[in-house]
């Protein structure tokens, strides 16, 4: 029993020691008024993404960068994700829709139309993002300003999460919460070693010359997490890599309801963990179970001392990430059991092989 009490609390002060360096180092990209000339291609997979993609087409062109292409690549859709982009693209000249070739055996599908896509472009830079983003004034210079202030081969943005209903809230605010409570986010410019790594794929920025020298996407053909694969390949070439928060210029609204969150988070979260079952268990137990065991001691001190590096560390999270400080202080239980459903999903695919998305298997 005391072995377990210190175990979790080492626990817990680690995880509050790591979120308070992310919360006074800031790791959030700059905003900048400088402004840039360098062609930007926007590359932008789409599979079916007929109700979400015209709000980013529509974002794109109203935000304040002139030099830039916009190419979206519809991904074999089964709605009409494909008229939707060309009678947008029709009425502007800046955008064009191709359609994807079919999906080989050895690739994954969004790693396959990134890659077609990087072969389209002709951009100083290539700027991957998802299809239910929606973009903002000064984020393509912000990220050109700091692609070229650090070096940086790669720049990854963590975005805003857009959360409507109570099911997404009960769910999306455990993607930062995890991140920032586990890895300093500047240490992945900081540290060169590939194992300090994190990206996301919803925002991926590319130096044009290094990418189209390593060809990422193909070398990453068939990792469900290719966003963080990338990073260390970047990172093993002796090239510069940056993860950031996108300091609320671009957002996403990644699920919408809670049994989409769960099932979209359950296909890549073990798969942070490198699909380490035992690893990730013996992570859910202290995460879960170690407050759990505190409160059934019953000793107010020690349940005092775990709700305060509870509170306050996610409400310096959520400052970050731009979220609802108290909402996720009161709903925290809830969203530690929105995790738990969540580990047990993962693992139950991962064993049984029936992971899918979007109607295909992963």
């Amino acid at each position: 029993m005391i072995i377990a009490l210190l175990i979790t609390f080492i626990f817990l002060i680690l995880r509050f020691t790591v979120t308070l360096f992310n919360f006074l180092s800031n790791p959030k990209l700059p905003r900048i008024g400088k402004h840039y000339q360098h062609k930007v291609s926007i590359l932008i997979p789409a599979r079916n993404e007929q109700d979400d993609i015209l709000n980013l087409l529509q974002s794109i062109q109203e935000q304040d960068y002139p030099y830039y292409e916009v190419i979206v690549l519809d991904d074999n859709s089964t709605d009409n994700t494909y008229a939707v982009c060309r009678g947008f693209a029709d009425n502007h000249p800046k955008f064009k829709v191709i359609q994807g070739k079919p999906l080989p055996a050895d690739w994954l599908g969004k790693n396959y139309a990134c890659h077609q896509l990087a072969e389209q472009a002709t951009g100083d830079y290539l700027l991957f993002l998802d299809a239910d983003e929606r973009v903002e004034n000064s984020l393509i210079n912000s990220a050109i300003h700091r692609m070229n202030l650090r070096g940086l081969s790669l720049l990854s943005l963590f975005t805003n999460q857009d959360m409507r209903t109570p099911g997404e809230k009960m769910v999306v605010p455990l993607m930062h919460y995890i991140l920032l409570n586990l890895l300093p986010l500047r240490l992945v410019f900081l540290v060169k070693s590939a194992s300090v790594s994190a990206a996301s794929g919803q925002f991926m920025m590319f130096d044009a010359a290094d990418y189209n020298k390593y060809r990422w996407h193909r070398l990453v053909k068939n990792k469900v997490v290719e966003d963080v694969e990338i990073m260390k390949l970047v990172k093993v070439s002796k090239l510069n890599g940056e993860a950031l928060l996108a300091n609320g210029m671009i957002s996403c609204r990644m699920y919408k309801g809670y049994n989409e969150a769960v099932n979209g988070f359950g296909k890549n979260f073990l798969a942070a963990f490198n699909y380490n079952i035992i690893g990730f268990l013996i992570y859910l137990a202290i995460l879960l179970g170690g407050p759990v065991l505190i409160i059934l001691t019953a000793k107010p001190n020690l349940i005092s001392m775990m709700a305060t590096l509870i509170i306050s560390g996610r409400i310096m999270i959520s400052l970050m990430a731009g979220q609802n400080a108290w909402r996720n202080v009161l709903w925290h239980p809830i969203q530690m059991l929105s995790l738990l459903l969540i580990g047990i999903t993962s693992i139950q695919k991962r064993l049984t092989k029936t992971t899918e998305w979007k109607g295909r298997k992963i």
